[in-house]
């Protein structure tokens, strides 16, 4: 007998599918036209599906209620994300980019991460209660790396082809790739601080130095390095040995750079090494002659696989955030935490990419610095050194094989500000829409206001027949001199009406009665009168002559008035 099987893998993998259906249904709506990004949409389906909302996804089931599963779950899922992100950030790169471009990442990736740290971690010990500045600084690490997954939004589609120049969306992604792997070590300072210099501890700052210089920086940083470009250019060797020779097929040469970055997050974490740094040198050695960016380049595979990735992670993110300690915590209220938010978006990078620009040729104008200041996203990045550090301090910051007290706080504290400035990060990339509709509803107002007085009446009307234009012309004398012959000529023979209609150009279309005038014309051919014309002296020909010639031989004279005044003396008559 059939029976319903609601459990938990059938509906994730509902939920999931549905989403993506639907989601590129009305994808290229969504992104290239109301510029929306896939993070932001991706993680509005996760809340909706949380157990905050539908109870749809229930993480806490999957890790078996156990808090320290899930976050590892998290934390596995972060580093397999941007793995291949910034495997394919390397790929995306032209040949030897790394080495021709040396100088614009240097100081990206030197001055700048070290100002963006600096920075973000005065302002959390500004605004965090009850935390040292040496904890400020763990925190501060955790969100100084670009995420190369939000990068994507805006150095891709649309705007990016419009706006961005393709050298500055080139230094973004190389920048977003390199600088998650150099995290560890701005990350790891405070935090081997934080381990020798407590309660329980050896109180050894030279210990901490050593175990940052000696771990992290030769264990972590080099050996990446190092291991990362040996396995690149192995990869790149044999993929041209096997193609040559037509060993691969296509399906498996397109998957390459993503099953590559596969072995090396598994490889690299089982040496405990930085997994993300030889991700993303392996990338770029893997294409330094080109060949394989090019081969790829009109390919739709990776960017498919990339585009996978991207929504699942990100709705995993809107199911496991912790939206309700975001206002109901022990270390910092909800007061303090949007203004840090804003702050942080708002001073944490864009004033030294500012400073920095005209150093870096790829930045050629102030508005692209402030656009590259502006748009560096805390994602995924964020989240991966999150989880390490509440690792690290669960570990290794220990009295009698439990947590500190100072680490317990600082636990929590970097749970709460990391997740909620991520949020933020993902919601700030609703700034391009916003901006755009900004531009678009006033221009709309405008052009809808333009369209209403189009059909609206003239707000100065004067009728078109030839008799209102008579009784114009005649009520206008008798005011001018009470029906008098002198005070006849003192207006012109006819009253033109002003506006659309008023003055005609064809004589036809003139009444009958004024046969015999003539049109106006421009001032470089106005015509003059005869001198043995019948003349009113003002260069105005007399309306009772009926034989008059015009000789338009004769420069009009444009110093005189066309009009005079009732107690002006007609030269004529003087004389």
């Amino acid at each position: 007998m059939p029976t319903l099987a609601v459990d938990n893998f059938n509906i994730v993998c509902a939920c999931l599918g549905g989403f993506i259906t639907l989601f590129g249904l009305v994808s290229y709506l969504l992104k290239e036209k109301f510029y929306l990004s896939e993070a932001l949409i991706s993680l509005v389906a996760g809340v909706i599906f949380s157990p905050n909302a539908a109870n749809l996804l229930k993480p806490e089931q999957y890790a078996l209620h156990d808090e320290e599963v899930l976050n590892t779950i998290t934390l596995y899922f972060s580093r397999l994300v941007l793995g291949v992100q910034v495997v394919l950030a390397g790929v995306q790169l032209p040949s030897k980019y790394l080495r021709t471009e040396w100088k614009g990442l240097a100081l990206l990736l030197g001055p700048g991460m070290a100002v963006m740290w600096l920075v973000t971690s005065l302002l959390i010990y500004a605004l965090v209660p009850h935390i040292h500045f040496v904890e400020a600084l763990a925190v501060g690490a955790c969100v100084t790396p670009t995420d190369p997954v939000l990068s994507n939004s805006i150095v891709k589609g649309k705007f990016a082809d419009k706006n961005i120049p393709k050298e500055l969306q080139k230094i973004i992604v190389a920048e977003s790739g390199a600088n998650d792997g150099l995290g560890y070590p701005f990350l790891f300072l405070p935090l081997y601080i934080i381990q020798h210099t407590g309660l329980g501890s050896d109180h050894s700052i030279g210990n901490a130095m050593g175990a940052w210089f000696g771990e992290t920086w030769g264990y972590t940083i080099v050996l990446s390095i190092v291991y990362g470009a040996a396995v690149g250019w192995v990869a790149k060797e044999l993929l041209h040995w096997a193609e040559e020779r037509h060993y691969v097929d296509r399906e498996s040469f397109l998957v390459f750079a993503i099953t590559l970055a596969l072995f090396l997050v598994g490889t690299m974490g089982m040496v405990g090494s930085d997994d993300i740094l030889a991700c993303f040198i392996a990338g770029n050695t893997f294409t330094w002659d080109d060949w394989f960016r090019l081969e790829t380049m009109d390919d739709s595979f990776q960017p498919t696989i990339d585009m996978l990735l991207n929504v699942s992670v990100f709705i995993w993110f809107g199911a496991v955030c912790p939206w309700k300690e975001f206002f109901t915590n022990d270390v910092i209220p909800i007061y303090r935490l949007v203004p840090l938010g804003i702050l942080v978006l708002l001073l944490r990078r864009p004033p030294i990419v500012f400073a920095m620009h005209k150093s870096i040729h790829q930045i050629e104008e102030k508005r692209q610095a402030l656009y590259v200041g502006f748009f560096g996203p805390i994602g995924v990045s964020a989240i991966f050194y999150l989880y390490i550090t509440l690792d690290f301090l669960r570990k290794n910051v220990t009295v009698d094989g439990e947590p500190r007290s100072d680490a317990v706080y600082l636990m929590e504290v970097t749970k709460i500000v990391v997740w909620f400035l991520v949020i933020c990060s993902v919601v700030h990339g609703l700034t391009i829409p916003m901006s755009k509709f900004g531009l678009w509803l006033p221009r709309s107002i405008s052009r809808a206001v333009s369209s209403a007085r189009e059909g609206s009446p003239e707000p100065f009307h004067v009728t078109g027949s030839a008799e209102d234009a008579a009784q114009i012309d005649e009520g206008l004398r008798r005011r001018a001199g009470g029906g008098s012959s002198t005070a006849a000529n003192i207006l012109p023979f006819s009253v033109y009406r002003i506006g659309r209609t008023i003055i005609r150009s064809d004589n036809s279309s003139r009444p009958q009665s004024r046969g015999n005038s003539q049109p106006p014309l421009p001032l470089s051919s106005t015509p003059t009168t005869s001198s043995n014309s019948k003349s009113n002296g003002f260069g105005t020909q007399d309306p009772t002559s009926s034989n008059t010639h015009v000789n338009t031989s004769q420069p009009v004279q444009l110093n005189q008035r066309a009009i005079r005044f009732p107690d002006e003396v007609d030269s004529s008559q003087a004389t």
